[in-house]
């Protein structure tokens, strides 16, 4: 199992105007109308964007070759002027090229890494391998098809000092109570395909985030049953649902949920609108907060950056 490394987690620095950043595509191709429109978005945000034409490589339905592109992720950590790397796409790949991360290179220059979907491999291993809060946020190609409050939670949590306060539009108590810990977690899928590799996360005393797209109810059941009989649910928090765009109908799915954990009694909230659907709110992943389930609130204990020294 891939317990984290670090005793204390390292909190990037904070975004600012005028600030670079560098995209990277660890992941699958990407369209290119869909990525310049995120690029614009983001440049009319006020910061630079810093877009190495080799992201653009393709092989099959991958961005290039594995060394290609975990690459790219680790030039962009060592890049001094690089403040922030954000991912174009998700789709898969990001499992890969995880044994060819340069993590001491991480670890000796930690900034802000922001993605999901399948791009939760890297936000864990990132968390567990070098102790860095990472971001479970939109993608650059997702970023023209989400709303406005897409844009603005990302600004708040990469850029503003708030200690970040999530309450889901349209929360549902699955199961009662509240619980403190670290955020972990993303995307179902992904994660369960984690285990019994290397890079498996240990969500002990975790507050974990789940969300998927376009699965059915009992593929659902089959991967959180998985992740059970591997004891991956051992000694966990509490569990944030988020979006579960495509997939059953959400009753189906808050049923398992609560079935799963029913000799586990930890507070289990659902209707974060993290995932992907057209809200898609950046939630800091590695930082401490209390799952208020009655409450419907995910309230984190810190800012999930730090000023520039």
């Amino acid at each position: 199992m891939c317990a984290v490394d670090n005793k204390k987690t390292v909190i990037p620095t904070r975004l600012i105007p005028g600030d670079t950043i560098g995209v990277v595509a660890p992941a699958g191709s990407f369209g290119m109308k869909a990525f310049y429109l995120g690029v614009s978005i983001l440049k009319s945000m006020g910061f630079r964007i810093s877009v190495s034409g080799d992201i653009f490589k393709k092989k099959g339905y991958l961005a290039g070759s594995d060394t290609h592109r975990a690459g790219v992720v680790n030039r962009l950590f060592a890049d001094r002027t690089v403040k922030a790397v954000f991912c174009a796409r998700g789709g898969f790949g990001s499992i890969r090229i995880l044994p060819l991360l340069d993590f001491e290179c991480i670890r000796e220059n930690p900034k802000i890494f922001v993605g999901f979907s399948d791009i939760s491999a890297i936000l864990s291993v990132l968390y567990a391998k070098c102790g860095l809060a990472t971001f479970h946020g939109p993608l650059v190609t997702s970023l023209a098809d989400t709303d406005q409050e897409t844009k603005t939670s990302m600004l708040s949590a990469l850029s503003s000092g708030k200690q970040l306060k999530i309450r889901p539009a349209k929360g549902i108590t699955i199961r009662a109570g509240n619980a403190s810990g670290p955020v972990s977690g993303g995307n179902l899928n992904t994660l369960c395909h984690l285990i019994g590799t290397p890079f498996e996360p240990v969500y002990n005393g975790h507050i974990l985030l789940l969300e998927d797209r376009g699965e059915p109810a009992y593929k659902i059941d089959r991967m959180l049953t998985q992740m059970k009989l591997a004891g991956c649910f051992d000694g966990l928090a509490g569990l944030a649902l988020g979006s579960f765009k495509d997939c059953s109908i959400s009753e189906d799915i808050f049923r398992i949920a609560d079935n799963i954990f029913k000799k586990n009694p930890v507070p289990i909230l659902a209707g974060f609108d993290a995932g992907h659907g057209a809200r898609n709110i950046t939630i800091p992943m590695g930082l401490k907060a209390t799952l208020d389930a009655d409450n419907h609130l995910l309230s984190y204990h810190k800012p999930a950056t730090v000023p520039i020294s």
